[in-house]
């Protein structure tokens, strides 16, 4: 009979290669791959970013971010994902997916969306904490 560790928790998730990733590094803009691959959480996760860059105002930003995180919550279902459970930043697959849940909270921050901050701060560091110390830093 096998041993099964209940205490353990739930997998990692590893996302599949994101096809977006590759054309946002060919140095196509975030927007055009948006519109080729509008369920990727790379091209939301670029658009966003370049928004924040480029001065965009911070409700912008958090729409992005958050198109960005529900199509990733998509994803993540469709990957095995249970509502909880590392998502490794190590897996450069899962990246978009944590990029758009770190600009989320900070950009709900910015907007003085305390609640949000914090349960995306939370979700972060709980699907990943080398995430959350890289996107968040001491934030």
């Amino acid at each position: 009979m096998s041993h099964v560790d209940l205490i353990a928790g739930p997998p990692p998730t590893h996302l599949p290669d994101d096809p977006a990733d590759a054309e946002l590094a060919n140095g196509d803009s975030p927007a055009a791959v948006v519109r080729r691959h509008p369920a990727s959480p790379f091209a939301w996760a670029a658009l966003a970013d370049q928004a924040r860059d480029q001065g965009a105002d911070d409700v912008t930003v958090y729409a992005y971010a958050r198109v960005g995180y529900h199509r990733s919550l998509d994803l993540l279902r469709r990957n095995g994902w249970k509502g909880h459970g590392p998502v490794p930043w190590e897996h450069e697959p899962n990246r978009g997916f944590l990029r758009c849940l770190a600009t989320l909270a900070l950009s709900a921050r910015a907007i003085g969306e305390d609640d949000e901050w914090q349960r995306c701060s939370d979700f972060l560091r709980d699907s990943s904490p080398a995430a959350a110390d890289t996107l968040l830093g001491s934030a």
